[in-house]
């Protein structure tokens, strides 16, 4: 072949190359500013977790939910109460501060009363240790306080978010306890007690009593939490703790002397201190004080998982105020709306336990631990559904599998896969029971505009 035609041929394919290179160049811009998709259009999740109230004690009268049956206007139940030997219907609560019942792994089972739902009063007076009926403690304006509702009069910021967002109506407490393993559920999908720093040793305990101190574990948490996940996988989180007083007893009492609580104290409703991934992953850092979370929400530097928790002042957590802890809730909720990650966002608001507080609708049960009573639950989102009540089952494990799909590639805090074996008895995201909280999105929707609220 002559040199020149060579030379054409050579250039030719030098040409090529270089167009080949510069559409490879293109095709990855546009595949790294492709728009996401589905539940990938959310890429930041937040968990608000407020403290002690039942489904029915906030929504039971909300139009479309499950709430409290009622018959030709009067409420169809009526639960015993042994120290007047007759009974106490629900009734329209006023109050802002309630005093509830008792609510350990065994006024669960009490107050469950094998699928009765009627222990509410006999463990509310027997929390309050009433040997008098007429005691202000044990009746709170003349009624003892357990079988009260809220509604929209009390709660109106809560209920506006329910019409204008998504209700989830079969929002159940993980496991039949109290605020410390719930809270444990909430960030491992499990509670246990552990003999040494080896996952190995944790053993199934729903029943964790013992109280923090800053220097003392209550146990070893040994086993695996949802942040040794996220940390493999590069996804940002933080545990933003508000300073202040925590009021839950670390025994099955009902009221007790509040216990100072920061970001840098390990405690009932701040668990991850004490978590074994986290020291080792060298997170601790990501325990954060409340106010950097609204730093960051107003400067748009969210991390991709957040949870927010308040203190006893703040938390609804009876004694507190109801209309002050909606009130800091609508705080936090309004920063990340009014921050320039709001079009990105998904806002999971409940609380961690019924508080002793009525229900009447009875638990499934799905393994040893739960699940526990049910509790309100709302998503607040710009691609949440409008006015939605969502009637699926559903648990804070729906929140640990929510983020495990958005941001894991659907890995499971499974001991036979994610590389950290752990002896938890099951699987929790993978209940057949347990519902899918995309449902309650509307990917395919313009994002709404923030729905700014006044915190009252």
């Amino acid at each position: 072949m002559r040199p020149r035609r060579v030379l054409e041929i050579l250039g030719l394919a030098i040409a090529l190359v270089a167009v080949a290179g510069v559409v490879g160049i293109h095709a990855e811009k546009a595949v790294a500013t492709a728009e996401p998709h589905g539940i990938h259009k959310i890429r930041h999740v937040i968990v608000v977790m407020q403290e002690n109230r039942s489904f029915d004690s906030y929504f039971g009268r909300y139009p479309g939910a499950d709430g409290i049956p009622f018959r030709h206007g009067v409420p169809a139940v009526c639960i015993p109460n042994p120290m007047t030997h007759g009974c106490e219907r629900p009734y329209h609560d006023f109050s802002d501060k309630n005093y509830g019942g008792p609510h350990a792994a065994l006024d669960a089972k009490l107050d469950i009363a094998d699928g009765r739902m009627n222990g509410f009063i006999r463990r509310a007076l027997t929390g309050r240790k009433c040997s008098v009926y007429f005691d202000p403690q044990c009746r709170h304006n003349g009624r003892v306080d357990v079988m009260g509702y809220h509604t929209a009069r009390e709660i109106p910021n809560y209920w506006a978010y329910a019409h204008h967002y998504v209700l989830q109506d079969h929002m159940f407490e993980p496991t039949s306890s109290w605020s410390l393993p719930a809270h444990l559920f909430m960030v491992s999908e499990w509670s246990a007690r552990c003999t040494t720093w080896d996952p190995m040793s944790c053993r199934n305990e729903k029943r964790l009593r013992l109280p923090f101190s800053r220097n003392v574990p209550p146990s070893r948490f040994a086993w695996t939490d949802l942040t040794y996940l996220l940390h493999r996988y590069g996804v940002t989180w933080r545990y933003y703790v508000s300073k202040g007083k925590q009021p839950d007893c670390g025994n099955d009492k009902m009221f007790c002397k509040g216990i100072q609580q920061d970001w840098t104290t390990p405690g009932i409703w701040n668990p991850l201190r004490w978590f074994e991934t986290v020291r080792r992953d060298r997170q601790l850092h990501d325990i954060q004080g409340v106010s950097r979370y609204f730093r960051a929400a107003r400067r748009g530097s969210l991390p991709n998982v957040s949870w927010v928790i308040p203190n006893g002042r703040d938390s609804e957590h009876p004694p507190a105020s109801v209309s002050a802890g909606e009130k800091w809730t609508t705080r936090v909720i309004n920063a990340a709306m009014k921050g320039p990650q709001w079009n990105s966002t998904a806002i999971f608001l409940a609380w961690d336990d019924w508080g002793g507080f009525y229900d009447h609708v009875v638990p499934p049960q799905v393994d040893q631990n739960g699940y526990g009573l049910r509790v309100p639950g709302l998503l607040i989102s710009p691609y949440a559904k409008r006015g939605y009540v969502d009637h699926q089952t559903l648990s804070f494990d729906a929140y640990v599998k929510f983020i495990e799909n958005d941001f894991v590639d659907g890995q499971t805090l499974d001991p036979r896969t994610d590389g950290r074996p752990d002896r938890r008895p099951d699987v929790r995201e993978r209940q057949p029971i347990l519902g899918d909280l995309s449902r309650d999105f509307d990917f395919d929707q313009k994002p709404r505009p923030p729905f700014l609220l006044k915190p009252r």
